[in-house]
């Protein structure tokens, strides 16, 4: 399901990553330490009193400066205001209205996008009165805070989630559209690909990295009568430099919304380059999200080839993304149109998988034998026990597990039993999600 993006905007030092960093905190958990999954995100997924929603942090917007670094930084703090469904416009109370909070007041009211004026630092008596000096910026009433002091956040965020737009329920009659969303770094042929598959030039194409500055989106309907929302998007930038390290963070921004409202992710790369550590994030990202994947090598045709060079590649490219060694491997050329065909035929069926319902009888067979074939683990004399098991969702594939201790389920028994599930169900280019709930006394007796 789609989460509105909130980005957090403002000139620079006025608290913005302060207060990104306190929502962070707090709501993601670092997962493992494995390579691809994304750390140092500039964007958080949380929920407040039952509405999730997705926080984007930005760098400051100087309005005055010619510097090439700060004037990309503004650039795709605008790609955010673009993106986002709603605007925090963080001021700073200590030093008061600036010329640069009035410019960027300016560009905001054009934009059309509801804006949320955020006055953060109020921790000092006499600072209130910027709350109403702040209605001269014509956004209307501003809300106090102090990240650095946790002051207000529970108010903002009640005033944050009032503003979210409302969630659309399925409507029966609308045609099922699958969201099919094209991603990865800058000209390793997204662009080509997705006019490749929808037949016709809907996309520009340029060698120069980054053209597609926006997420289009285009309906398709696939030769098998399946209709498909396909979002091609702009490129994610690699890390070459200090300099480039803003373009960087910034310029996934509208990738991540593609990511988060797509049913399946086509992560293309380039056979010449192989798996780059960027290549390695952006599949992080899209696990994270549980969205299905598909891995598609563009430009295999540029790549001299003897007997075993395709699977010698395959086995390479998993080797890297080890943590979505799930996802199906494609080569293409998306130039020529080589295998291009295989594409959908690969989408089709990893959203089959993402969709896949087990019934719970067979479930708990499969889960059963797996616990006999190898005993849970252990610790402090208490053996871990899965009495039983539901399917509690699709899109990732959820399975709710009631045990006698969830502390005492293992990463690596928890990898085994979804490998369990692999064998038994296949679930090809779909992550799995266990949510562990303890088994309370009386219940399943």
């Amino acid at each position: 399901m789609y989460k509105p993006l909130v980005a957090i905007v403002g000139r620079p030092n006025v608290g913005k990553s302060a207060f990104f960093n306190v929502i962070a905190g707090q709501r993601i958990a670092i997962v493992k330490d494995t390579p691809g999954v994304t750390r140092d995100r500039i964007y958080a997924d949380t929920v407040w009193n039952g509405r999730a929603f997705t926080l984007i942090d930005t760098g400051g917007i100087d309005t005055d400066s010619e510097d090439v670094l700060l004037s990309q930084m503004r650039k795709q703090a605008e790609i955010a205001i673009e993106t986002a469904d709603l605007i925090c416009f963080f001021i700073d109370t200590r030093t008061g209205l600036t010329h640069q909070d009035e410019e960027i007041a300016n560009i905001l009211r054009r934009s059309r996008k509801p804006v949320l004026l955020v006055a953060n630092k109020l921790d000092h008596a006499g600072l209130k009165d910027i709350l109403y000096e702040a209605y001269a910026l014509g956004l209307g009433e501003a809300v106090g805070i102090s990240s650095t002091n946790m002051l207000g956040l529970g108010d903002l965020l009640d005033e944050i989630v009032a503003r979210l737009p409302e969630s659309e329920a399925p409507d029966g009659d609308e045609e099922h559209l699958i969201n099919l969303a094209i991603v990865g770094r800058p000209n390793v042929g997204k662009s080509s690909l997705a006019n490749r598959l929808l037949g016709e030039d809907r996309v520009m194409v340029s060698d120069i990295p980054g053209t597609t500055r926006d997420a289009i989106d285009t309906r398709f309907e696939a030769p098998d009568g399946t209709v498909y929302n396909v979002i091609d998007t702009a490129g994610i930038r690699r890390k070459r430099a200090i300099e480039d390290e803003s373009v960087e963070r910034y310029s996934v921004l509208r990738s991540i919304a593609a990511i988060h409202r797509c049913d399946v992710a086509l992560l293309l790369l380039d056979a010449q380059d192989g798996v780059t550590e960027q290549d390695m994030r952006i599949a992080g990202m899209i696990r994270d999200e549980g969205k299905a994947l598909v891995i598609t090598i563009n430009k295999w045709d540029l790549i001299e080839k003897e007997t075993g060079t395709l699977e010698a590649f395959r086995k390479e490219v998993l080797s890297k993304l080890v943590f979505v060694s799930y996802a199906p491997v494609l080569f293409i050329s998306a130039l020529s149109g080589k295998r291009v065909q295989l594409v959908w035929d690969e989408i089709s069926r990893v959203y089959a998988q993402a969709t896949r319902h087990v019934p719970t009888g067979v479930l708990n067979d499969v889960l059963g034998d797996a616990q006999i074939a190898v005993q849970p683990p252990m610790e402090g004399g208490r053996r871990l026990k899965v009495y039983y098991a539901t399917q509690q969702g699709t899109l990732p594939p959820s399975f709710l597990l009631f045990v006698n201790d969830a502390k005492l389920m293992h990463f690596a028994y928890e990898r085994y039993l979804e490998n369990k599930l692999r064998q038994a169900f296949d679930f090809t280019g779909t992550p799995i999600r266990f949510i562990l709930r303890e088994k309370e006394k009386g219940e399943m007796s």
